[in-house]
């Protein structure tokens, strides 16, 4: 079994949504140290004039985990990123399709970011057709080092294989997973390259980008990229 781990994302991008559609069993990791202003509580979307964060307002101290974080309820957020949602992909075809259904998420009242997230990863991969378990890390006992962690989950789950995503090898110990009987293997992601809202073509946004420009066809996109074709390649 190949199993992925990383960190609960909210409106992940695509290179997130490809590793998960790669493994048998996806691990969100919420029971690591909180990191503000990274990708847990926020992401990006495609605008007329590049792109616009759209993020969630948090309540945290410092050494806080992920599942523990709280959502700032003083902020009016939710209104902000619908109506930004609306505005910006007036023109994309599948907008319609999918955002009544991801108004009714932003509309639950949510009290904790990790709840946020788990909710909105599992309606994308549902959007997409990524059939994907999912699972949450605090279901386990781990421990703390980062290799040792990753390696007592997969052991925790009977995973053989972990799908790092690129550069994993960089801040891994490797050697351990030779060690441990675990195959270490590294996502190779290309991105999809398709028709967006706007004009140039701009990568690296959110996967509802992808969603709401291409619908149905939105996962045969993301899969067809891992065999080169229609994808972005360095200028």
């Amino acid at each position: 079994m190949r199993v992925t781990i990383h960190q609960p994302q909210f409106l992940p991008w695509l290179g997130y949504l490809d590793k998960i559609d790669q493994a048998d069993l996806f691990i969100a990791l919420d029971s690591v140290q909180f990191k503000k202003n990274e990708w847990q509580n926020r992401n990006r979307i495609r605008t007329a004039d590049g792109f616009q964060w759209v993020t969630v307002p948090v309540l945290h101290h410092f050494g806080q985990l992920v599942k523990d974080v709280r959502i700032n309820q003083t902020v009016n957020w939710r209104s902000r990123h619908l109506r930004a949602l609306e505005m910006q992909y007036a023109r994309a075809p599948f907008r319609d399709r999918y955002l009544q259904e991801l108004r009714s998420l932003y509309e639950a009242p949510w009290e904790r970011l990790h709840d946020l997230n788990m909710a909105v990863i599992r309606w994308l991969l549902g959007a997409f057709g990524i059939v994907t378990p999912v699972r949450a890390a605090s279901e386990w006992e781990a421990r703390d080092e980062p290799t040792d962690r990753l390696i007592d989950l997969c052991r925790a789950v009977g995973a053989s294989r972990y799908l790092s995503g690129p550069g994993g090898e960089q801040y891994m110990d490797t050697k351990k997973f030779e060690l441990a009987d675990l195959q270490l293997e590294i996502q190779q992601f290309q991105h999809p390259r398709y028709p967006q809202a706007h004009e140039p073509f701009l990568p690296a946004m959110s996967a509802i980008d992808l969603l709401f420009c291409c619908g149905p066809e939105a996962l045969a996109r993301l899969r067809e990229a891992r065999t080169g074709q229609n994808v972005v390649t360095a200028a």
